[in-house]
């Protein structure tokens, strides 16, 4: 039976949440952003049969990037082209959105290890924008410790290109607008992380090693205000001299490997 791509409705989040349990070990966040996502628009399923195996997302980003995420297809139905089937898709709308003035660019991050999702990058013309390391860390290795909230200004976002969660955007005023509605920031001791609104992905805005030591605790504060027993920090691909020290205090990288394992890729759909 031919496909069907459409926009999300209500009565799909059944189908989603079913899709979610069966990836990443049940750890998948889809079923949590649901009713978020469907409120925002951009959110389209692809249908077989009645049923939905498919799903995509594309989220307006600061500096006219449309950014591409949730991107799934059920475990039974893998192997069949539906997910070039709903990237294409994405594609086509993210030209349409261009047309219009919307965006420039599309943009999305991955695991490096998504081979799947980083060949059909390759092959329709996205290229690696930037690379980070993203850690993993349990919140009982370390003794909690309340940082306090504030409000950041543009002088504080000292990387280029910001994490907010799996989210990428590149330093400006409108940036910082987008960061301060999608993200708390924190200080601790004279130091600043940020972490987004609903998630436990902690980004630093200083990367040393005698920092992050500082602000460790601090950031498993927050996760453990959150109920979650484990966090994430996202840091940039300079670090890796630094592996060895980070790992002494405490954090571990996603898939043990000493190379960047996020990989943020771009499609420019607009020059001149």
């Amino acid at each position: 039976m031919e496909p069907l791509i459409r926009e999300a409705r209500p009565e799909d989040k059944p189908f989603v949440e079913e899709m979610a349990s069966l990836t990443w070990g049940g750890e998948d966040y889809l079923a949590r952003v649901f009713d978020e996502w469907l409120k925002e628009g951009g959110f389209y399923v692809l249908k077989v049969g009645g049923k939905v195996v498919g799903t995509a997302k594309l989220t307006l980003l600061p500096g006219k990037v449309g950014w591409l995420e949730g991107l799934r297809v059920h475990p039974d139905y893998r192997g069949r082209g539906y997910g070039r089937k709903l990237h294409d898709f994405m594609l086509q709308l993210g030209e349409k959105l261009a047309g219009e003035g919307k965006i420039e660019a599309l943009e999305f991050a991955t695991y490096f290890l998504n081979r799947e999702s980083i060949s059909m990058a390759q092959k329709t013309g996205f290229h690696i924008k930037t690379k980070f390391f993203v850690f993993g860390a349990k919140t009982e290795d370390f003794e909690p410790e309340e940082p306090e909230p504030v409000e950041a200004g543009l002088e504080d976002l000292t990387l280029g290109i910001i994490p907010v969660g799996w989210r990428f955007v590149r330093r400006s005023e409108e940036a910082l607008k987008w960061i301060r509605e999608n993200a708390d920031f924190y200080d601790f001791n004279g130091f600043r992380f940020l972490v987004s609104k609903k998630g436990t992905t902690f980004t630093p805005l200083d990367v040393g090693l005698a920092t992050l030591k500082l602000l460790l605790p601090a950031m498993a504060w927050v996760a453990r205000e959150r109920r979650s027993g484990e966090f994430d920090v996202m840091l940039p691909s300079g670090v890796k001299p630094l592996l060895p020290g980070l790992r002494r205090l405490g954090l571990h990288l996603w898939g043990e490997t000493d190379e960047p394992n996020v990989l943020v890729f771009r499609k420019r759909l607009v020059w001149g």
